[in-house]
């Protein structure tokens, strides 16, 4: 069964087609989520609900459209609402701390700084400290793929503002990352570190 297919036996209120839709694009979710609210349990939790969601309001989904793109741009609003009210009533522990190990194992050479481990872990806690809003732009640009403009329609702003809300997300990131690449660019994130952190938010 294609996903046109699915989609329209949800239409019809068969459940059967939510189950190929949530084995298509459940895995891909939870990662986007998880980078979002850093918690694979809560993770999971913002999938499931999303899902059950789309199910009760599917009427109102346009068949026309691609489901896929849809769906993850929902997981993506639901993890960064989660993650906004976690943060404010869960303080954020070890992540500056976490960074700060990793930079400071430059004493053990460059060559342990290049394996991917080390890398992943620090793109990990600097994504951390970034905001919900800006870290939610960077899963939807980076592992999502989407363009500004279709970022912006989606959250309803101008365009101006998520290149803004990425610029500031980038050089959060730029600079706290910069350590793991020597002198960074001064013009901004570019380069080998905007390769790299493409390559794992993908992971």
């Amino acid at each position: 069964m294609d996903e046109r297919e699915a989609v329209a036996r949800l239409k019809r209120g068969d459940i059967g087609g939510l189950e190929v839709l949530a084995r298509t694009y459940q895995l891909r979710a939870t990662r986007a989520a998880d980078l979002i609210v850093r918690d694979r349990s809560l993770a999971e939790d913002v999938v499931a609900e999303t899902l059950l969601h789309i199910y009760e309001r599917i009427a109102q989904f346009d068949a026309g459209r691609p489901f896929g793109p849809w769906f993850l741009r929902c997981v993506v609003n639901a993890a960064r609402e989660a993650a906004t009210q976690r943060e404010r009533h869960v303080p954020l522990s070890g992540e500056q701390g976490d960074l700060e190990q990793v930079l400071a194992s430059q004493a053990l050479g460059p060559e342990i700084l290049a394996e991917r481990a080390e890398l992943r872990t620090a793109v990990w806690a600097a994504l951390g400290r970034l905001s919900p809003a800006e870290r939610a732009a960077v899963v939807q640009r980076y592992y999502l793929g989407l363009s500004e403009q279709e970022m912006a329609a989606e959250a309803g702003c101008s365009p101006g503002t998520i290149k803004w809300r990425l610029h500031q997300a980038r050089e959060r990131l730029r600079h706290w990352l910069r350590p793991l690449w020597g002198t960074a660019p001064a013009a901004g994130f570019a380069g080998p570190q905007e390769i790299e952190i493409r390559r794992e938010v993908r992971l």
